[in-house]
């Protein structure tokens, strides 16, 4: 052991990578999964300043690159394993919202988040998949949502990605599996984010008349579903859809 210089992360654990991990559910799942003993790097796009003051307060060290770029992604996962060693847990979490009907969607709003939703699973899992099968371990968490279930009004683009993360990852845990290597997916329901923050008032006032609960999930919560998909001792759930929704299910 020892410790890490940049992070000060005593040098033990399995190395955790989350994807847009400085911000809402992904700054969220890094601290659970710091705090669950692992080696952990926070991923971010743009903002530099709130991304630097997320590793200032939890001594997480955090890489900028852009998920839809597959060069960025090696580069990074490069510098990533570089700090603190071969990726062994990769969360996707990374995604973005350009919300709009489909008869207003513009071909640039379809591709954005095509390319950073779906498109940044494929980069970072293509980055990482070789070393995990070499050394017969890997954990993948893609970050779905309840609304790649049940779809959702003005986001055609965003519940396709979603709904294609399900997919992808169940071929991938099936792909894996003679390597231990799992893969799944976890579908929050409507959780306090940024995102969520944008849902005009009375639109979101609807959507919590149809969950059981009757309230927004915390990012905390959604995150314990990943330390539990992450840990070494399920390696016998792979291929599911984990629903974190306060009860909100598609009949």
């Amino acid at each position: 052991m020892g410790t890490d210089v940049q992070s000060g992360q005593e040098l033990k654990g399995r190395v955790a990578l989350v994807t847009g991990g400085t911000a809402g559910i992904g700054a969220a799942t890094a601290e659970a999964l710091l705090a669950a003993g692992y080696r952990v790097a926070a991923n971010y796009g743009s903002n530099k300043q709130a991304a630097e003051a997320f590793a200032a307060r939890t001594g997480i060290p955090v890489f900028a690159w852009n998920v839809a770029d597959m060069a960025a992604c090696e580069a990074g996962v490069a510098k990533v394993q570089a700090a603190l060693g071969p990726v062994e847990v990769l969360v996707n979490n990374a995604g973005i919202t350009r919300d709009a009907m489909l008869h207003k969607m513009t071909a640039a709003q379809w591709r954005e988040v095509l390319d950073v939703n779906l498109g940044g699973c494929f980069n970072m899992c293509r980055t990482v998949i070789e070393g995990m099968r070499e050394r017969r371990f890997g954990r993948i968490i893609n970050m779905s949502s309840v609304n790649g279930l049940a779809g959702q009004v003005g986001q055609t683009n965003y519940t396709a990605t979603k709904a294609g993360l399900i997919g992808f990852t169940k071929s991938l845990a099936l792909e894996g599996a003679s390597r231990s290597i799992t893969a799944n997916t976890i579908a929050p329901g409507y959780t306090d984010t940024a995102m969520v923050g944008h849902v005009p008032p009375e639109v979101l006032a609807q959507i919590l008349k149809s969950v059981p609960i009757g309230r927004l999930a915390t990012p905390a919560e959604i995150a314990r579903g990943v330390i539990f998909l992450a840990a070494d001792e399920a390696g016998f759930i792979t291929g599911i859809t984990l629903s974190i929704n306060g009860g909100k299910y598609v009949a």
